[in-house]
């Protein structure tokens, strides 16, 4: 019994020692990986390029003043609807010291020829009644007279004109009242009360009191890369996404593409613009960022398969399919329109064709693919 004992010691420690081996091997084997599958599937399929820009009105028209001063009273805020003709804001004038000096003076000047004047017919209405002078002669001295009414007068109003900015006779056409020149609504009203404005004139573009657009007339204005202006021409439909409204995707077409580039951000970026067609119910406002996906080219419901299943050989284009279970074989695919994620199949598979996923090839749900196999995973 005694030499027993070592004996079963160490066949146990042999017997354990082999288990715990033969329990590492079966541990670091390496466990074959199922094929997954894949089927082609009907899909829209779009090539894109995207544009990045904002919304604007086609049309924006800046109103300026016609007299420098201070706005006395503002009739408009942002956002209100108006017509060609209504009030947007009263000027207060403010005269130029040296300009109402010589005003004053023009006035007193006026003032002293028209009393000579007047004078001067009245001592020759005398002679007139005594016979010195003939009638042709007493004419003279009253047109004279009332040229100089009239030189005082045309005096007056412009001194009226440099205090108060408009003449008594001028009725409804005043020049302290801005008004605006179309119609359409108010989107910025760059000035408040007392805020001191200068005129529009041939040296100065003058203060903007406010900017009147048509708002039911907007364009997606924005750039593209010149690496993209190759490919697209005028004419081209676009989906334009506006941040703001997230669920909302408007039409449009492509109006304009500017023949010269300018650099931006260490890019020449040329500008596009493309009109944009209004949904109702949807106040798209100016200045919303968005971006326009212009379309180059589109295919409607046909058979497609993901980018990822695709395999080339001397840039030729195949897949593999499952012929019998398990067992694939290779089969050369012709291809059409592409939008970098799937791929137009014109020839070599159709919607029941099992296609193997390569190693490389990333999940379906990458891509939104319908997969294939018994249970519709595509694990066997």
């Amino acid at each position: 019994m005694k030499r027993l004992t070592p004996v079963l010691i160490v066949l146990l420690c042999v017997g354990g020692a082999l288990g715990t081996l033969y329990f590492l091997w079966s541990k670091s084997k390496t466990r074959p990986v199922p094929a997954r599958l894949e089927l082609p599937e009907l899909r829209d399929i779009v090539k894109k390029t995207v544009a990045t820009g904002a919304i604007v009105p086609r049309e924006e028209v800046e109103i300026k003043p016609r007299v420098s001063g201070v706005i006395e009273e503002l009739f408009v805020e942002a956002g209100a609807p108006i017509k060609a003709g209504d009030q947007l804001a009263r000027i207060r004038i403010v005269p130029d010291a040296a300009s109402l000096q010589r005003a004053q003076s023009a006035v007193q000047a006026a003032r002293i020829a028209n009393d000579t004047a007047r004078r001067e017919l009245d001592r020759n209405q005398a002679l007139f009644s005594q016979g010195v002078i003939s009638g042709a002669e007493l004419d003279r001295f009253k047109t004279d007279l009332a040229l100089k009414q009239q030189e005082l007068a045309s005096a007056n109003e412009g001194l009226q004109i440099v205090k108060e900015g408009q003449s008594r006779g001028a009725g409804k056409q005043s020049n302290i009242v801005v008004t605006s020149t179309v119609d359409g609504m108010v989107i910025d009203v760059p000035v408040k009360l007392g805020f001191s404005v200068i005129e529009s004139n041939n040296f100065n573009p003058g203060t903007t009191i406010a900017i009147v657009a048509d708002m039911s007339d907007m364009i997606f204005q924005g750039q593209v890369d010149e690496s993209e202006v190759g490919k697209i021409k005028v004419g081209l439909p676009l989906d334009i996404k506006i941040g703001a409204l997230e669920k909302e995707v408007f039409e449009g077409k492509l109006e304009h593409i500017a023949p010269k580039g300018k650099e931006i951000d260490g890019a020449i970026q040329f500008e596009i613009k493309a009109s944009v067609t209004p949904k109702k119910d949807v106040f798209v406002r100016a200045g919303y960022s968005a971006n326009a996906d212009v379309v180059l080219d589109r295919r409607t419901q046909v058979l497609a398969v993901r980018e990822a299943l695709l395999q080339w050989k001397e840039g030729k284009p195949y897949v593999e399919v499952e012929t019998s279970k398990g067992v694939f074989a290779r089969r050369d695919v012709k291809l059409g329109l592409s939008d970098g994620i799937y791929a137009e199949v014109l020839e070599g598979v159709d919607k029941d064709t099992k296609i193997k996923q390569p190693q490389n090839a990333g999940p379906p749900d990458m891509g939104g693919g319908r997969r294939g196999g018994p249970a519709r995973g595509g694990r066997r």
